[in-house]
């Protein structure tokens, strides 16, 4: 693979179980119908599995089995079509008021592939869907001014420690004005509610050097000012399975899956572009890795953004981006030897 391509090596590749950790990839796009879709997932899953597998759950969902890694799933990614075309009676006016739907939807409602969790020394094969996906017709956000689409990571976190936990949230909030510059949604995704970014009074909650509490505490404060799923980082999937009950007492949503992993939201689905692939969303979300992994760096560079804090809520100054930008990511690539 080009070297430009590659995909930087995280900082720990094994859970604390000693296993390969896994990340779990969402991709959204138009261009295709379900069926065309489905078919090129089918063709780049003959290498991991003898027989793939097509199922159904019904018009607007298909599921393929038979990978070692677990099932991937391809879906029209609008929930009311999903609901009816599950159900098995329809009359002649819902089946046709289903269609209308379905017609109008896909100019606007994208095709989703989700992937099971894969392992690390699976990630690069992503690359190859998605230039397979491309080769097609996939069509990704800024094709049109009507899409708002995205491409959502999932890693497995290394362990489920409190400070760990925080050390990625705190890494999160300081790099999160280089990402929206690095990643530069389209103005779709902007101006949708899709990645809100974290509240002011979380930020300085947060980012306090001595803030390193318990777990209980740092879901409580988290659900405290983010009780929704509308985040660039949305912890909820991740503390739904670490405290189901505490977290569904406050976010009682269908829609948050239980799951050891990060739930990434922020990067915009560019899948049409030649120079667009899963590298340019990977190696941006290891750069939250590698500060996380630095305890000293992630207090020094959190003590610095709150004193630059009001001047980033007034959007009046880049002084924080240049900072990030000239002295932390240099020092955080300088582990970008190893790759997957």
């Amino acid at each position: 693979m080009d070297s430009k391509h590659a995909l930087i090596q995280p900082p720990s590749v094994h859970t604390s179980g000693d296993t390969e950790r896994r990340v779990g990839v969402e991709i959204e796009f138009s261009g295709l119908n379900l069926q065309e879709a489905t078919n090129v997932l089918l063709q780049y899953l003959e290498q991991h599995c003898k027989e793939c597998q097509q199922s159904s759950k019904g018009r607007y969902e298909h599921v393929i089995s038979g990978d070692s890694a677990g099932d991937w799933g391809i879906e029209f990614d609008y929930d009311y079509l999903k609901k009816i075309g599950r159900e098995a009676e329809y009359n002649d006016w819902r089946d046709n008021a289903e269609k209308g739907l379905a017609w109008l939807a896909e100019s606007v409602v994208p095709i989703e592939i989700v992937s099971p969790p894969l392992p690390l020394s699976r990630l690069n094969e992503v690359e190859g869907l998605i230039e397979a996906l491309r080769k097609a017709g996939a069509k990704g956000s800024s094709d049109s001014i009507a899409y708002a689409f995205g491409m959502q990571l999932n890693p497995e976190l290394p362990n489920l420690e409190a400070d760990t936990i925080n050390a990625h949230i705190k890494s999160f909030l300081c790099l999160y004005d280089w990402l929206l510059k690095e990643i530069s949604p389209d103005i779709s995704r902007r101006i949708s509610n899709y990645i809100d970014p974290f509240p002011k009074a979380y930020l300085e909650l947060v980012l306090k050097n001595d803030y390193w509490p318990d777990r209980e505490q740092l879901i409580d404060d988290y659900l405290k000012h983010n009780p929704t799923r509308n985040r660039a980082l949305d912890m909820l999937p991740l503390f739904r399975h670490i405290d189901e009950e505490r977290v569904l007492n406050t976010v009682n949503d269908k829609l948050i899956k239980s799951r050891p992993t990060f739930h990434y939201r922020l990067p915009g689905s560019e899948i049409h572009r030649p120079n667009w692939g899963l590298f340019k969303v990977w190696n941006h979300w290891v750069r939250v890795e590698q500060l996380a992994a630095n305890k000293s760096l992630i207090n020094e560079v959190s003590e610095q953004y709150l004193s630059e804090i009001n001047k980033l809520f007034s959007g009046l100054s880049d002084d924080w981006l240049h900072y990030v930008t000239n002295n932390i990511v240099p020092e955080l690539t300088d582990g970008d030897k190893q790759t997957l």
